[in-house]
């Protein structure tokens, strides 16, 4: 079902006429303007590239505050790196997916584009988890490899999501 007709299904079955001559649109009482009910369409025009990049860095953010402290509870807790990270990579890709969809690109819910961006998690997920435990190896001696490997790792896959998800997955059409 397109966005438009699910609007236009929304706008007949949610309108009825009450006896004294007025409406009541999705529970709201408003002035009947005609024996039928009016159709009104909006357009969605996808943010500048500027909004969306500010918006994506904001959102990547706080995301990445929620992937990294859940990180660094889980390897105080005695998680293996490997399973740390993917515990956490899971919450703060579920936040920056919430954030970007409604937010970030302003699109509404879509069963396709979740299928989407679950796969294009799914590959910047091995990327991630991949460039974390590498960097987070060779640098075995020092004690700032947790963050170094942290922020390589989520750069590399920011830069990925960014790029498939304003020109793939979020697109208006």
């Amino acid at each position: 079902m397109s966005w438009l007709s699910s609007q236009v299904k929304r706008v007949f079955c949610n309108t009825h006429r009450l006896r004294d001559g007025h409406a009541r649109v999705s529970g709201r009482k408003v002035p009947a303007m005609s024996e039928s009910p009016a159709i009104v369409t909006t357009t969605r025009t996808q943010p500048s590239l500027a909004t969306q990049v500010w918006r994506f860095v904001v959102t990547g953010g706080l995301s990445a505050i929620v992937d990294f402290g859940l990180y660094l509870a889980l390897l105080a807790a005695g998680l293996h790196v490997n399973i740390a990270k993917s515990v956490s990579f899971v919450a703060g890709t579920t936040t920056a997916y919430l954030l970007n969809r409604r937010w970030t690109f302003q699109a509404p819910p879509s069963t396709g584009r979740f299928l989407a961006v679950c796969l294009l998690y799914a590959l910047t997920y091995t990327v991630q988890v991949g460039i974390n435990y590498l960097f987070y190896r060779q640098l075995a001696d020092h004690p700032w490899r947790v963050p170094i490997a942290f922020v390589i790792a989520q750069g590399t896959a920011t830069v990925i999501n960014f790029i498939v998800q304003r020109a793939v997955i979020f697109r208006i059409r």
